[in-house]
C-alpha cells in the first residue's frame, strides 16, 4: 500500500475546491458550536451597532449642527459612546470565545493526528519523513488554529459588516449606492481569478516547510556520523538547498498572500471618489444633504474596509486550507493490517506456521517467495544466511510489522492477522539489533510497556530482575536503575542499548521470543550471561534466533537457511556453516 503522503496529495489536488475542504473542515467545529454561537452573537451586535452610528451621525449633521442644537449634538454623542463601548466590550467577548474555540480545535486536532499515526502501519514511516509529519502536527495545526481563533469570526462579522452597508447605502439611495457598489464587481473578478493561485503557494510554501524540518532532524539525529566522516559541507549544502527552497516558496507565497490588498485599496478609493463627485452633485440639486453624504461616506467605508481586511482574512484562510489538506491526508489513511475475524482455525501441534508465504516490500522485487516452514513450541529455532537474504523480513512478518503479500501465518492454530495488537505482543516478544530508547532513565525503558510493574519502586523491581537472573546486567550501567538515557539512546553503547532490549523483552516473558541479531555488538562474556537467562527461560519458551555469528546458534534445536527469498532446513551446524560458505563462493 503506498503510504507516501506527498504521492496521495498530489493524486487528489487536482479533485479539490474550497467548498468541499470547508465541508471537512465543518467537523472540527461540532464541539464548539455553543462558543461560536455566542462569539457569533456578541459580532452580530457589534457588527449592528456599527451599522447604526453612521446614520446617527448622518442624523444628528443635519437636524442638530445646521441648527446649531448643542443639546442634540450632546444628546447623540453621548448615545455614540455608550454604542461603541457596548461594541467593545463585544469584540472582546468574541475574541475570548474564538480564542477558546481555537485552543480546543488545535488540542483536539493534535491528539487526533497523533492517535492516527499510532495506527499507521511501520510502512507509513519508511515512506515519509519524520520531520515532515512533525511539521504538520506543529505547524500545519498552527495555521488552522490562527484561523479560527483569529479570523474566522472576525471573516464572519466584516461579511455582516459588508452585507449591512451595502443594504444601507442601496436603501438610502438607490442610485448613488449602486454607483457605490460598481468597483465591488472589479474585486469579485479579481478574487474569483487568483484564489486558487494564492492557495497553490501557500500549499508549496508549507510543504518546503515541511522539508525544512525534515532536513534539520535528519541531519541533528546523524550529526556523529557528520562529525565521524567530517563530512559537514554535505549537510550544509543540503540545508542550504532547502533553505533556499523555503525562502523560494515563502516569498511567492508572501507575494500572493498580499497582493489583494493594495488591489482592494484601489477600488476602495475609486468607490469614495464615485461617491464624492455623485454625491456632490445631488446636493447642488437639492436632492440630497451633507449629513447624508458623510453618513454614505462612511457606509462605503464600512462596505470596502471589510473587503480590504477580507483580502488579508482570505490569505489567512487559504494557508489554513492548505495546512488541512497536509492534515487531511494523514487523517484519512488506513492502516493495511486490519484486525480479521478468526475465520480459521487450525488444528494443529505447531506453535508457528508459515503457509506459502510470498513478501515484497515495495510490490515489485520480492523478498520471500512462497516459503513454508513450523515451529514447536519450548524449542530454540535459528535462521542463517548471507546479508539481504530475508532473515529480518521473516521475523518482522512474525511479529507482524508486516502482513504477506501473498499465504498466511498461524500462531497456535490461528490467523496472525485475528490477533489485537495487545494479544499479539504479550505472545512475541522482539529484540531488535538496533534496539530503539526513549529519553529517560535504565528503569524507565526497561518498563516501557509493562503495566503490571509501572508502579514498582526501585527495591521491588530489583528483586523481580533478580528473580529472572537479570540483575548482573544491570552492572554494565554506571548508576544502574537510574542510569540516564539521552534521546534515541545516544549516551549509551550499542550494547548497552541491545542490554536495555533484552531485560525488557525477557521480562514480558512472551512464548515467542525473537532475536535479531541481538548479541551483535555484547562481549563474549556478556553473550554467556545473555545465553544463561535464556536458557532460564519457562520450558515453554519459543526462541527465534537470527544471527550471522554461528557460536550464537551452536546449541539450537534446528537451524533454517535463508536465502533468495526460499528457506530450508539446515540440519546440522556443520551442514549450516557448508550452505553459507557454499553461497559466498557462488556470490
Amino acid at each position: 500500500m503506498n503510504y507516501n503522503l506527498y504521492d496521495i496529495q498530489q493524486a487528489h489536488d487536482s479533485s479539490k475546491n474550497n467548498f468541499q475542504i470547508i465541508q471537512k473542515i465543518s467537523p472540527l467545529i461540532r464541539t464548539q458550536k455553543h462558543r461560536l454561537a455566542w462569539a457569533c452573537m456578541t459580532m452580530l451586535i457589534n457588527s449592528a451597532l456599527n451599522l447604526i452610528a453612521p446614520l446617527i451621525i448622518g442624523y444628528t449633521i443635519d437636524k442638530y449642527i445646521q441648527h446649531q442644537n448643542m443639546h442634540g449634538v450632546w444628546m447623540n454623542g453621548l448615545i455614540l459612546l455608550v454604542m461603541y463601548v457596548i461594541a467593545l466590550l463585544c469584540n472582546y467577548l468574541q475574541t475570548l470565545f474564538m480564542g477558546i474555540v481555537g485552543q480546543e480545535i488545535l488540542y483536539n486536532l493534535r491528539n487526533q493526528i497523533f492517535e492516527k499515526l499510532q495506527e499507521l502501519p511501520l510502512a507509513f514511516f519508511h515512506q515519509n519523513q519524520a520531520g515532515d509529519l512533525i511539521s504538520r502536527i506543529n505547524n500545519d495545526t498552527d495555521k488552522l488554529n490562527q484561523f479560527f481563533s483569529q479570523s474566522l469570526i472576525r471573516f464572519l462579522g466584516l461579511m455582516v459588516t459588508m452585507i449591512g452597508a451595502g443594504i444601507f447605502l442601496i436603501s438610502v439611495h438607490p442610485s448613488l449606492g449602486a454607483a457605490a457598489l460598481v468597483p465591488a464587481l472589479g474585486i469579485w473578478a479579481f478574487t474569483h481569478f487568483t484564489a486558487a493561485w494564492i492557495k497553490q503557494k501557500n500549499a508549496l510554501n508549507l510543504k518546503a516547510v515541511g522539508g525544512f524540518t525534515a532536513e534539520i532532524q535528519e541531519s541533528l539525529h546523524n550529526f556523529k556520523t557528520i562529525i565521524a566522516f567530517y563530512r559537514r559541507d554535505y549537510f550544509r549544502n543540503r540545508f542550504a538547498t532547502t533553505n533556499a527552497e523555503n525562502y523560494r516558496t515563502a516569498v511567492h507565497a508572501g507575494v500572493a498572500n498580499n497582493l489583494p490588498q493594495p488591489v482592494y485599496g484601489l477600488f476602495s478609493n475609486l468607490a469614495q471618489l464615485i461617491v464624492l463627485a455623485y454625491g456632490i452633485y445631488l446636493i447642488s440639486t437639492g436632492s440630497f444633504t451633507i449629513g447624508l453624504l458623510i453618513s454614505f461616506l462612511v457606509y462605503v467605508n464600512r462596505f470596502y474596509s471589510p473587503l480590504q481586511q477580507l483580502a488579508a482574512l482570505w490569505s489567512s484562510f487559504q494557508v489554513a486550507l492548505a495546512g488541512w489538506d497536509r492534515i487531511s491526508y494523514i487523517l484519512k489513511l488506513k492502516s493495511d493490517l486490519p484486525i480479521i475475524p478468526v475465520t480459521i482455525f487450525r488444528d494443529s501441534a505447531y506453535q508457528l506456521e508459515f503457509d506459502q508465504v510470498s513478501f515484497s516490500y515495495d510490490g515489485k522485487k520480492e523478498i520471500l517467495h512462497q516459503v513454508s516452514f513450523h515451529l514447536q513450541r519450548g524449542k530454540t529455532y535459528a535462521f542463517i544466511g548471507p546479508t539481504g537474504g530475508g532473515k529480518t523480513t521473516i521475523a518482522s512478518l512474525m511479529a507482524r510489522l508486516y502482513d504477506p503479500h501473498q499465504g498466511s501465518i498461524f500462531l497456535d492454530g490461528r490467523d496472525l492477522r485475528t490477533y489485537a495488537p495487545a494479544e499479539r505482543c504479550r505472545k512475541i516478544g522482539f529484540i531488535l539489533q538496533d534496539p530503539v530508547l526513549f529519553t529517560g532513565t535504565v528503569k524507565d525503558n526497561i518498563l516501557y510497556g509493562h503495566h503490571t510493574y509501572q508502579h514498582y519502586s526501585d527495591a521491588a523491581l530489583m528483586q523481580l530482575l533478580e528473580s529472572k537472573g537479570l540483575q548482573v546486567l544491570l552492572e554494565k550501567f554506571p548508576d544502574g536503575l537510574h542510569t540516564q538515557v539521552a534521546l534515541t539512546g545516544h549516551s549509551l553503547s550499542l550494547g548497552q542499548k541491545q542490554l536495555i532490549a533484552f531485560i525488557r523483552a525477557v521480562l514480558r516473558e512472551p512464548e515467542i521470543l525473537i532475536l535479531d541479531e541481538a548479541t551483535a555488538n555484547i562481549d563474549t562474556v556478556t553473550e554467556q550471561q545473555l545465553t544463561h537467562i535464556l536458557n532460564e527461560l519457562p520450558v515453554n519458551t519459543t526462541r527465534i534466533i537470527i544471527a550471522h555469528r554461528l557460536n550464537t546458534i551452536e546449541h539450537a534445536d534446528e537451524i533454517f537457511f535463508v536465502n533468495a527469498g526460499n528457506v530450508k532446513p539446515a540440519g546440522s551446524l556443520q551442514h549450516a556453516l557448508q550452505m553459507l560458505m557454499q553461497e559466498q563462493r557462488i556470490s
